[in-house]
């Protein structure tokens, strides 16, 4: 038999890697991981918990316009952008110890390098010129940013990378894109006071969202002051002698900006890995092929989260680690599951979803019960905030099953976490009327919307 020097490799310290790697160790085998950057990999370092950080931020500019209604007085505010940079440093910077000690306490060999494959068994360490061999190894490298290199000037534009690095808080910000990430930052940069127009060559942002999610985020967001240019792309970007950036978009306008930030999807980060060294295969975009268990041409070759371009979640890349440590080690072959994925958009305000839209369920279901309801919560009312929130279950009419649930609103993200328990368990409607309403929250519309708004029957709405 083969002597390997380890039993599991890992190239990548995100959280696929690392859970997948941790998890190795704990389980006695020899385990290495190779990372190149910081442990912790896009989620943790570039990605959505810095991200979350900079939401908290942004919204205190509301926050402080409703003080008065609920009889604060507020006196001259301002915001220190080199403040929050060094915050939200110090907190990445503990985390990723935490994703480094999890490793070391399992006997996780890291190496601090980047790593590209050999042979099947064979990875090369480019700091050291050093080549380890493995039984088995698994991709968890992730994607990156697209960086729309076609653009003329996109070399002056940064991603959500740089976003998180800006030594100057911009005074106006263009983003491109229409897809979470873009409105994210769109409402991030607003929030801190930056004069934001999101450019998006769509008719509507956030494509593959419910269409009253989209409509009722776009209406609040230019309410807000954010510009909304749709049907337009950017055909050049130029610098000027002050610094500054212009825009030039596909219509003709030009829009003056400190930074143009681009939001146009995410590529798998499989460049100068020598998977051809290993037989392993990718589609036309460059991601790993695999199977359903997450198993690569190579046999002994494995991949999961971003690099493999399935469906870009953390916590899927998480259970898909689970999921190949399952199948590798403990001879119980498992496939993820891709069903009824609860996920939210960490906007102003914020979506949480779970399940199918209208127009996938009215595709699935021959006839449907939508059930909506929009209201100003009560946060809003003393301050005068017109902002209303948006909740809609989704309901197969023949087995009363809810297959979609959509919210629009403060909380939406952890209530869509919850209804992931409830439509995972495939509850249905007489479930969610059987259940006691908390009262006074805004959750609670959702086990008190008795009657259907409308009917969806062979695809056409019924009212």
């Amino acid at each position: 038999m083969t002597q390997f020097d380890y039993d599991l490799f890992v190239i990548g310290g995100g959280s696929g890697g690392v859970r997948a790697a941790r998890l190795a160790g704990a389980m006695g085998k020899r385990v290495g991981l190779a990372e190149e950057y910081r442990m912790g990999g896009t989620c943790v370092i570039r990605g959505c918990v810095p991200k979350k950080l900079f939401v908290y931020a942004s919204q205190y500019s509301e926050h402080f316009e409703d003080a008065p209604g609920y009889g604060w007085t507020v006196g001259e505010t301002a915001f220190d952008w080199p403040t929050l940079i060094d915050a939200k440093d110090k907190e990445i910077a503990r985390l990723e110890g935490l994703y480094r000690k999890g490793l070391e306490n399992n006997g996780v060999t890291i190496h601090e390098t980047r790593a590209r494959l050999v042979s099947r068994h064979e990875i090369l360490l480019e700091a050291t010129g050093e080549t380890v061999t493995a039984d088995q190894i698994l991709i968890a490298v992730g994607g990156r940013p697209n960086l729309h290199a076609s653009l003329p000037g996109h070399e002056h534009c940064i991603t959500s990378n740089g976003a998180f690095h800006l030594k100057e808080f911009p005074k106006a910000v263009v983003v491109e894109g229409g897809g979470y990430i873009a409105v994210e930052f769109a409402n991030i940069f607003h929030g801190l006071g930056a004069d934001t127009t999101l450019v998006y060559r769509g008719q509507k942002i956030l494509g593959g969202f419910d269409e009253d999610l989209r409509d009722h985020l776009q209406e609040t967001m230019i309410a807000k002051g954010i510009k909304v240019i749709c049907h337009q792309v950017l055909d050049k970007v130029e610098k000027r002698p002050d610094g500054g950036l212009n825009a030039h978009l596909s219509g003709g306008e030009a829009l003056a900006a400190d930074q143009i930030l681009l939001a146009l999807g995410r590529v798998p980060n499989t460049e100068g890995l020598g998977l051809d060294h290993a037989g392993v295969e990718t589609d036309s975009r460059g991601a790993i092929t695999v199977d359903a268990w997450s198993r690569s041409s190579a046999g002994n070759i494995w991949a999961v989260g971003d690099v493999t371009n399935r469906m870009q979640l953390t916590p899927v890349a998480i259970h898909e680690a689970m999921c190949f440590l399952e199948t590798a080690f403990k001879d119980n072959p498992t496939e993820p599951d891709y069903d009824t994925i609860a996920t939210a958009v960490f906007s102003q305000p914020e979506i949480g979803t779970v399940g199918l839209t209208e127009a996938q369920a009215a595709h699935k279901y021959a006839e449907l019960e939508v059930y909506r309801a929009s209201f100003r919560p009560m946060h809003n009312i003393l301050p005068g905030r017109d902002e209303k929130m948006l909740m809609k279950l989704i309901v197969d009419a023949e087995s009363r099953v809810v297959v979609g649930a959509h919210i629009i609103g403060p909380g939406a993200g952890e209530m869509a976490q919850l209804l992931g328990i409830s439509l995972k368990a495939r509850c249905t409607k007489d479930d969610f009327d059987a259940t006691m309403a908390v009262h006074p929250t805004a959750a609670e519309e959702l086990v008190t919307m008795y009657a259907p708004t409308y009917r969806v029957k062979d695809g056409a709405r019924i009212d």
